[in-house]
């Protein structure tokens, strides 16, 4: 049986991602097992999912999906190097390929960006126009142009991500191989295009309490409750205002003194806006800030990041599913949702799974990880 991955967050899961599961079936045939490694309650702009992972776990296996798992917490707050590496850590154990989409799906084009990138040659490149004060993006490209490779891939989103897809796959000598897709319409448009919406259109019109029923191909998400960082923003403040120095110094990707500037304005701004508007600067993207913010709300360190997650969650599977799981586990260390683990990683989902209740209208109660149950779809 072939199995193909992918790595997802289905913040919500749209007409665009069911779209990519059908391709992914008419391509590969009927017997082919899809099994989605998806973001769990917080995702990787740094925020909390719009909609409960098990809901949106059941929307996937709806969808097509034969196998959900949930990406550890520390990998879906992580940089999209991070990301990426984690994803193809547990996906590259048995996965023949890794489905994803991109603006420009050319796999040759993707794998010679990727190698350029791990070239010992480029981090001299990349420093120098870090140093001149550009973005990471920025330096990133300004490096590549240097070494003379086209930077032209690292100019789109989902070509970006695509890029550390096989970033990942090549630094981990991966077996599994990258099977791009073209990914229609655009990854931020503000408006919701009928046959490939962009998630963040779909979270306005969700956030704003607007019907976007015709843009998702299930109903399960038209009671849902919605999770919103407006919500949560006073929970947020909360934490921010009484942490120690030492704690700020410890935060994932507050090098160069950035721990300090946030440090300062939590100190000194009213709202959670006017903190990471203070913070912002050319030289630090805002998806940055955002989870460097989050980190701090859910108590992640730096080395908590760094660290490898010692197992992954499985949220939902179908019949063929259950079959893939069996080699899955033989080959990765796979646990059900809400099973108590003696592992520090334990620990940290339930205090992160905790505190998600936090960003829904009326706060949900602590406590109801270990109540959760696998979908058996």
């Amino acid at each position: 049986m072939k199995i193909v991955g992918i790595l997802c967050e289905y913040n919500p899961l749209h007409l665009g991602h069911a779209k990519q599961i059908s391709t992914i079936r008419t391509a590969s045939g009927e017997e082919t097992a899809i099994v989605c490694l998806m973001s769990g309650n917080f995702v990787q702009r740094g925020s909390p999912a719009v909609f409960d992972k098990m809901l949106r776990a059941r929307s996937a296996l709806e969808a097509g999906a034969d196998l959900v798992l949930e990406l550890p917490v520390q990998y879906a707050l992580s940089s999209a190097e991070g990301f990426a590496a984690g994803a193809v850590s547990i996906l590259g154990t048995f996965c023949d390929e890794m489905s994803f989409g991109a603006e420009h799906p050319d796999r040759e084009a993707l794998m010679a960006t990727a190698s350029a990138l791990l070239s010992p040659a480029f981090p001299a490149h990349l420093r120098r126009h870090l140093d001149a004060g550009l973005s990471f993006p920025a330096a990133r490209a300004r490096a590549l142009a240097d070494m003379g490779t086209d930077n032209a891939l690292l100019s789109s989103p989902n070509d970006i991500l695509a890029v550390e897809y096989c970033k990942a796959i090549l630094s981990q000598n991966s077996p599994m191989a990258p099977a791009p897709i073209r990914r229609e319409g655009g990854y931020h448009d503000a408006q919701a295009d009928p046959e490939n919406p962009s998630a963040t259109a779909l979270r306005a019109l969700i956030e704003n309490g607007k019907n976007f029923r015709s843009f998702v191909p299930t109903d399960l998400f038209e009671t849902a409750e919605v999770h919103t960082l407006a919500y949560g923003e006073k929970a947020i403040l909360a934490r921010l205002r009484t942490m120690t120095d030492a704690e700020f110094e410890a935060l994932p990707y507050g090098s160069e003194g950035l721990w300090r500037k946030l440090m300062h304005e939590c100190r000194q701004k009213n709202t959670l806006e006017d903190i990471l508007t203070a913070v912002k600067s050319k030289r630090y993207t805002r998806t940055r800030l955002d989870r460097m913010v989050m980190c701090a709300f859910l108590g992640l360190t730096g080395e908590d990041l760094g660290s490898p997650a010692p197992y992954a969650r499985v949220l939902g599977f179908t019949k063929r599913g259950q079959q893939v799981l069996h080699t899955a586990k033989q080959r990765t260390p796979l646990y059900n949702v809400g099973q108590r683990i003696d592992s520090p990683q334990w620990a940290i989902e339930q205090r992160c799974n905790d505190l998600y209740g936090l960003f829904a209208q009326q706060p949900e109660p602590a406590g109801m990880e270990p109540r959760r149950r696998i979908i058996v779809y």
